[in-house]
């Protein structure tokens, strides 16, 4: 693994050969902000498309089998979600006897002046531990829905959105890139579905207060045009112009954060984790962005892994693209998950599915989930790429998704 400090100089990284990219994009309009020089890139040969964001010949290819070797475990073997619960009831436990012991200690003196102030230190605490309760006992359930990456004339207000979910859309793609795909030195342009205007994104966040809004950087491509990342020759300047571009876009498309989905990289990375990690800290310590997620896939997986070994705690969800790593049952989408726990935090891992696309299919995608849970895994959220497809279909997927999330019996 390459050691690294937040904010010191890139260092050069081990050689690694990354081949067969996961992600596409295939809207090609002309963008609304383009400005800067762009840097050279790479030359490297890159081989054809084969990524859930779209598809631009009608063809797709057989993605490469799961990475690593994680081991089955079987259903028995699993440990009881049963545990956890038993644990809760005795935190809660202990926080009521702490609220009771706090009330009859209150009222042990008989001076009304200071009972008077031990009433109100009282009342106090008991608010303070009762909101510790409801953060530590809450369902934060997650959803994650790409949009806008394909072209289609997709619009937020036909995707089912229930309220006690906290729902993202993820808008497919901001990219460094002039509309020939040419590098533009980190000046971001937007380049999805041009239905999803500003207004739409004010209407539909106006709409449903618990709706947030990111832009997903890079993808595959845009038309034709593989898309990379490169080196930037100065990379404080590459992190400058990143956050001052992508300030103006999420200030014009009211938007909480950024989605990071490269998916092409050089042979001798170097600065991918340096350059990406400072740009979120800058953005999350500016007060420019709320939150901020990763969508790493089966080849690909190493450059995002260095990135959350320097920047994790910036790193809010991990929308792992299960699909890519070519698992068609439960059973074995629970290895799969398991294996990528143990490269990314399992806590900010989400499951994820591919609408009419690769890897597990249908009800099976369901039954994942619970043989998740029934394996003692706490599934915090869903990631679907994504509704330019689902509208075809009404929404099905993201409707039962929601539907498994808000009926979940673990929390």
């Amino acid at each position: 693994m390459v050691e690294k400090m937040r904010g010191s100089k890139p260092t050069k990284m081990k050689n690694t050969d990354y081949r067969d990219g996961l992600h596409l994009v295939v809207a090609s309009r002309i963008p609304q902000v383009l400005a800067g020089d762009g840097t050279e890139q790479h030359e490297e040969e890159v081989e054809s498309p084969d990524s859930s964001t779209a598809v631009i010949d009608g063809e797709r290819r057989i993605p490469q089998v799961l990475a690593g070797d994680g081991t089955e475990q079987h259903e028995e073997e699993a440990e009881s979600p049963d545990s956890s619960t038993a644990v809760i009831d005795g935190e809660r436990r202990n926080l009521y006897n702490l609220t009771y012991i706090c009330f009859i200690s209150t009222f042990n003196h008989t001076d009304s002046r200071r009972r008077m102030i031990k009433l109100h230190f009282f009342v106090l605490l008991v608010g303070l531990i009762f909101a510790l309760i409801f953060l530590r006992f809450s369902d934060g359930k997650v959803m994650m829905e790409y949009i806008g990456a394909t072209g289609v004339p997709v619009t937020f207000d036909d995707v089912p959105i229930e309220k006690d979910i906290d729902f993202h859309f993820i808008l497919g793609f901001a990219i460094d890139a002039d509309e020939s795909g040419n590098a533009q030195n980190g000046i971001f342009s937007p380049y999805w579905a041009s239905t999803l205007t500003p207004d739409s994104v004010a209407d539909i966040k106006a709409q449903h207060p618990n709706v947030r809004a990111l832009a997903s950087l890079s993808g595959w491509s845009l038309g034709e045009k593989i898309l990379r990342w490169y080196d930037p020759k100065d990379p404080e300047l590459w992190i400058s112009n990143a956050f001052t571009s992508l300030q103006s876009l999420i200030v014009t498309y009211n938007l909480d954060g950024i989605d990071i989905d490269y998916e092409n990289f050089p042979k001798r990375n170097s600065t991918f984790p340096y350059c990406i990690g400072e740009l979120i800290s800058l953005l999350k310590n500016q007060s420019v962005i709320s939150v901020a997620t990763i969508a790493p896939f089966n080849s690909r997986a190493v450059p995002y892994i260095q990135l959350c070994d320097g920047y994790g705690d910036l790193i809010d969800y991990v929308n792992y693209q299960f699909y890519t790593d070519k698992v068609s049952t439960p059973k074995r989408y629970l290895e799969a998950f398991k294996l990528r726990a143990k490269q990314f935090d399992q806590e900010k891992l989400l499951p994820s599915y591919e609408v009419d696309g690769r890897g597990i299919q249908g009800e099976a995608f369901f039954d994942a989930l619970k043989l998740l849970e029934k394996n003692g895994i706490d599934v915090k959220g869903v990631m679907i790429f994504s509704a330019d497809a689902s509208s075809a279909n009404g929404y099905y997927y993201e409707r039962k998704s929601q539907a498994f999330l808000l009926n979940s019996t673990r929390i």
